[in-house]
C-alpha cells in the first residue's frame, strides 16, 4: 500500500535531509519505505524505516536531544567480512596468473 503524505514530512536520512512525500507499506514482514526527495540535490530515494528520523522542530516540540553515548547509530554499520573471505582469490575474465 502506498500513501501520499499531505503535508510532506521533513526527515533526516543517512543520505541527508529531505522531504517524505510517500510511504510504502509492503506488509508485516517488511520495513516501511519512505519516498524522500533530498534537499541537497532533489534526488528521490526510497529509505527503509530504521534509517529515517523526523527533523528537529523547536516550534513543534521536537528539540534536539543531548547526545547519548550509548545510542545506536542511525544506520547499521557495514558487516565485517567473513574470516574465510580472506582466503578467496578474485578472478577476472582473461586474467593470467
Amino acid at each position: 500500500m502506498i500513501t501520499q503524505l499531505n503535508p510532506p514530512l521533513a526527515l533526516d536520512t543517512v543520505k541527508g535531509q529531505g522531504w517524505a512525500h510517500f510511504v510504502i507499506d509492503y506488509g508485516p514482514e517488511h520495513d516501511l519505505m519512505w519516498v524522500v526527495f533530498m534537499d541537497k540535490d532533489g534526488a528521490c530515494w526510497t529509505v527503509p524505516n530504521p534509517e529515517v528520523r523526523l527533523q528537529f522542530n523547536w516550534t513543534l516540540g521536537r528539540r534536539k536531544p543531548e547526545p547519548d553515548k550509548n545510542a545506536a547509530p542511525l544506520a547499521p554499520a557495514s558487516p565485517e567480512p567473513h574470516p574465510a573471505a580472506a582466503n578467496v582469490r578474485a578472478f577476472t575474465r582473461g586474467a593470467e596468473s
